[in-house]
């Protein structure tokens, strides 16, 4: 990876951290690409990868734990600026020398930190202090020769150390309840990497244009067009790649959103010029799911049959020679881990998983250096509409994991038109970008009503909204009472058949964002 855009690059090695990710995306907003690669990693590849500088994250364990991740010494031959960050200062200071024992005090959420001397980048903390993000049991208690101290907490615990060409920090300045943080990261980056900020949108679309040309040469591509923002910037961005070489088939599974199929017509086909081939298959998967009331079950009815109707449509396509696919960097970090077993929650992620072999196919994945932030960013640089690029997650099997036991038509219908003026909602009151994802939920019970001088015995459906930064957990939106009778009198109001609304306060943990 010799071109410009990858130049300058920061190698950040993974001891485990649940903000292993946040790290990498500080780098990325530094405008610093950089890659995020197990602590075991080959020291070949260390060498290989030839980082301006290298970051050690935090983990869970103790360095004096058996079988604890040791430092890759691979990373001091490189003669290079190194952060390490938490369990990585710990390494650090024991291979270099200093002592490393528990905390009697431990440390964990808010602290302040007093600065003891030089070191930190960016101006971080320049007026003496601040408020930092601890998460630790240990702490460093001699300092490695050669190395000072540059902050301690108000415990009288260690907080930064500095050597040459080293830095470490017992607190986390990826996340956001530290103070300055992505100052922090920035000066790492920019100052002691002498890294420039060539990561932009605009670099990486005229990289990833070249590059796509070159892979494709005269062949033709096929993607899967769901209407969500991964497979709709790289449906853009491939398009301005290789133009009419490129066609989207759009499959309609009866499960969509009110209106989606015309609206992905309409933005792709009608404004952009991208070849879509719609295919209505609403009554072959309806079909399929009659009777089943399982969500594994529905889920995998709806993949299956989604990569049949795909491969049915894809071999009409003459000279087609790559499949393309929206695969994003989270999705690659967590296929690693599941080939080397370090990560315990593996989801499969490819939207077509097995086509490429069974089709002959090679593999085009032009957005998989980046996060979903980095997404929306290059989707608003290619000129997509800022409603399509940050609207809210859409999970795969659509409405399916929406409507709970056995889906039917008129369930999708009812639920469609209830989510719908839902989101209008929220937009009409300003809401929907305050919330990381917002939908409605319809349940296959009824409840007795009183509609006009009537009885009703009519369906229910739950109105789900939360906030949420990583979607690991999750808290619900305070939705405004008002608001939520507003929305309820127009759900039921508008749409016959069903007569009760409820809202869904159930964080995660214990529950999930969605409900199936």
């Amino acid at each position: 990876m010799n071109d410009a855009l990858h130049s300058e690059k920061i190698l950040i090695l993974d001891y485990g951290s649940q903000y292993t990710q946040l790290i990498a995306r500080r780098v990325r907003e530094a405008g610093c690409y950089c890659e995020i690669h197990p602590w075991c990693m080959e020291p070949d590849a260390v060498r290989a990868f030839a980082p301006r500088g290298v970051i050690l994250s935090g983990g869970h364990h103790s360095v004096y734990d058996a079988g604890a991740p040791t430092l890759n010494e691979a990373v001091l031959a490189l003669h290079v600026p190194i952060l390490g960050i938490c369990y990585g200062m710990h390494l650090l200071a024991r291979h270099l020398g200093g002592e490393v024992a528990p905390s009697s005090t431990r440390e964990y959420g808010h602290a302040r930190t007093h600065r003891e001397g030089e070191g930190f980048p960016g101006g971080f903390q320049a007026h003496g202090g601040g408020t930092v993000w601890m998460s630790h049991g240990d702490h460093v208690t001699r300092l490695p020769s050669g190395f000072h101290a540059v902050a301690t907490s108000e415990n009288g615990i260690l907080a930064a150390m500095a050597g040459d060409g080293v830095l470490c920090v017992q607190f986390h300045p990826e996340v956001n309840h530290t103070v300055d943080g992505d100052r922090f990261i920035n000066g790492f980056v920019r100052e002691m990497c002498g890294c420039h900020g060539l990561w932009t949108p605009g670099n990486f679309i005229e990289h990833q244009v070249a590059f796509s040309r070159r892979e494709v040469g005269e062949d033709r591509v096929i993607l899967g067009l769901s209407g969500g923002v991964d497979s709709a910037v790289t449906a853009v961005l491939l398009h301005r790649a290789i133009g009419e070489k490129l066609t989207c088939v759009f499959v309609d599974n009866g499960l969509l959103r009110l209106n989606e199929g015309e609206e992905v017509m309409e933005t792709f086909a009608l404004h952009l010029g991208v070849r879509v081939i719609r295919v209505n298959a609403e009554e072959r998967f309806l079909e399929r799911l009659r009777g089943v009331t399982d969500p594994e079950q529905k889920r995998k009815i709806i993949g299956h049959t989604f990569i049949e109707v795909f491969e049915e449509e894809a071999r009409r396509i003459e000279g087609a020679r790559w499949l393309a696919q929206g695969t994003i960097y989270p999705d690659v970090i967590e296929s690693a881990g599941a080939k080397t077993k370090a990560a315990a929650n593996i989801k499969s992620h490819h939207n077509v998983g097995g086509l490429p072999e069974r089709m002959g196919l090679r593999l085009l994945e032009p957005l998989r250096e980046l996060f979903k932030d980095e997404v929306r960013k290059v989707g608003l640089e290619l000129g997509l509409p800022e409603r399509m690029v940050f609207r809210h997650p859409f999970p795969g099997p659509g409405l399916g994991v929406r409507i709970l036991g056995e889906i039917r038509k008129e369930y999708a219908d009812l639920l469609r038109r209830a989510d719908a003026i839902y989101l209008e909602e929220l937009y009409a009151h300003d809401l929907y970008d305050k919330i990381a994802q917002a939908f409605a939920v319809f349940l296959p019970v009824k409840s007795v009503g009183v509609m006009g001088d009537g009885r009703s015995y009519d369906y229910v459906v739950a109105l789900r909204a939360v906030e949420t930064k990583d979607y690991m957990t999750a808290s619900c939106f305070p939705m405004p009472h008002e608001i939520l009778s507003r929305m309820a009198g127009r759900i039921i109001n508008e749409v016959k058949g069903i007569n009760r609304v409820v809202y869904d306060i159930t964080s995660k943990p214990p529950g999930t964002i969605e409900w199936e």
